[in-house]
């Protein structure tokens, strides 16, 4: 039997549907959603993603601004440009694409955004709020994740979930979000031993560590669901996953494909606290 496929572009549009709502009182109210990304460089990945976040904006109704600013912008003029939009009312999310050219600081940057327009959740008080469980912006990718589990009925309560993985974007803020949910949670990463037996306890397996195809069958429980965060660029051009996905086809329950996966999720979750944001603002 194969495993159900986990669209993240069909979870995702429904997602936007429900959204087109409030957005529309929202703007009878007199506020329409506003969110600036801010790309440094000319970071092909980058250009792609800005891309399709100002598409997703269009799409929606929302404000937004794309800012390019050259590779040689120094760290004080980009923190000058924050403080601007910090300021700027009819903006309520600021996005800086990361990475970053090397000789400026992510965590200053990260840190100088106000944390109630920091709509990647990457501010050391949204993650504070998000370790303890009070009301914050979540991190895009996991809170994406979340949504994928639940709307497909594979809701984390009582489950063992296993993170491969333990970066400040996915793991660890996916990990507290799934504990949130009452699973209870492993996190492995290149220093677990036995990563492989492991990862076969997994009822929920979430797989963030940018090597392709990593996880074969025998990594896996039959019936888990495997949700696939890696995205990685072969030498023949082809995206793939973390995840050996025509491997473990055949033993999971349920997949998420790269891409199409959680990609989608990523840019409907950042739509999604850019409208919180908005929202906040009404009096």
């Amino acid at each position: 039997m194969s495993a159900q496929i986990i669209s993240g572009k069909s979870i995702s549009d429904t997602i936007r549907e429900e959204m087109r709502d409030e957005v529309d009182q929202l703007k009878q109210a007199g506020i329409t959603p506003g969110l600036v990304v801010i790309l440094v460089g000319e970071d092909p990945a980058s250009q792609v993603y800005v891309r399709n976040k100002a598409k997703a904006c269009e799409q929606l109704g929302y404000y937004s601004e794309v800012v390019r600013v050259p590779a040689e912008t120094t760290q004080d003029e980009l923190l000058e440009l924050i403080k601007r939009y910090n300021e700027q009312a009819n903006i309520h999310g600021i996005l800086v694409q990361l990475p970053l050219p090397k000789h400026i600081e992510e965590k200053a940057i990260i840190d100088a955004i106000a944390v109630e327009k920091d709509v990647d959740g990457f501010h050391p008080e949204s993650v504070g709020n998000l370790m303890i469980g009070d009301d914050a912006l979540l991190p895009c990718t996991p809170s994406g994740v979340i949504e994928l589990l639940k709307r497909t009925g594979n809701h984390p309560a009582g489950k063992h979930a296993v993170v491969i993985g333990r970066s400040n974007i996915v793991g660890k803020p996916v990990a507290m979000l799934l504990l949130r949910e009452n699973a209870t949670v492993t996190i492995c990463h290149s220093r677990t031993p036995n990563i492989a037996e492991l990862a076969r306890q997994a009822d929920i397996l979430v797989v963030g560590v940018g090597v392709p195809k990593l996880v074969k069958k025998d990594w896996v429980k039959p019936g888990a669901v495997v949700i696939d965060v890696g995205v990685n660029r072969l030498p023949d051009g082809k995206l793939c996953g973390d995840v050996d996905y025509e491997d473990v086809l055949d033993v999971a329950g349920w997949i998420t494909p790269v891409p199409g996966g959680v990609g989608p999720m990523t840019i409907t979750m950042l739509m999604a606290n850019t409208l919180k944001s908005a929202k906040r603002t009404q009096a």
